[in-house]
């Protein structure tokens, strides 16, 4: 199964995206690392050659009968397609889980806060994460919203909402 998460940076998804791949054992793409270790090589990273590096790691362990959880800001509808193409290809389920930060406040704090666990990476300013392009979907995803939550609140809500939508996969 193909787990794709999206959200601003700051709104929790590595967190909840990374407390899911332990939980599940599953194999966890976080862009922001592929992104970084490309600039470590000396590669320029100025479009989509993250993402589609990812694409093709999550198709080679699926197709190795893993569980994948991509873990993108995944910000228009071509990410959000690619993704879903990923698993329709294989023929394997997928499910959308858009983690979000209601509390305006509360996602300025944690952006201006967080400490950054990839050596080398400059997080964007609060500045850069409101006026990133981040367009409304065209469907609907399972929507996390971690302000006023834990962490175990959160993944709670995420199981549930999980089980839930097991109950007919969203690839439609």
């Amino acid at each position: 199964m193909l787990y794709i998460f999206s959200g601003l940076p700051g709104a929790g998804k590595s967190t909840l995206s990374t407390a899911l791949a332990r939980e599940l054992r599953a194999v966890h793409l976080r862009v922001d690392v592929v992104e970084q270790t490309m600039r470590d090589a000396g590669i320029r990273v100025e479009g989509p050659e993250g993402y589609m590096v990812c694409y093709g790691l999550a198709s080679h362990n699926l197709r190795l009968g893993l569980d994948v959880i991509a873990d993108t800001v995944n910000p228009i509808p071509m990410t959000r397609q690619a993704w879903r193409e990923v698993a329709e290809s294989l023929q394997l389920p997928y499910v959308e889980i858009e983690v979000i930060c209601s509390d305006k406040e509360e996602h300025k704090r944690r952006v201006t806060t967080r400490i950054i666990d990839i050596p080398g990476l400059v997080p964007p300013t609060w500045e850069q994460v409101v006026n990133r392009d981040y367009e409304a979907w065209d469907r609907k995803p399972i929507i996390i919203d971690t302000s006023h939550r834990s962490i175990a609140e959160s993944m709670q809500m995420l199981r549930e909402q999980l089980i839930e939508s097991r109950k007919g996969y969203r690839n439609d």
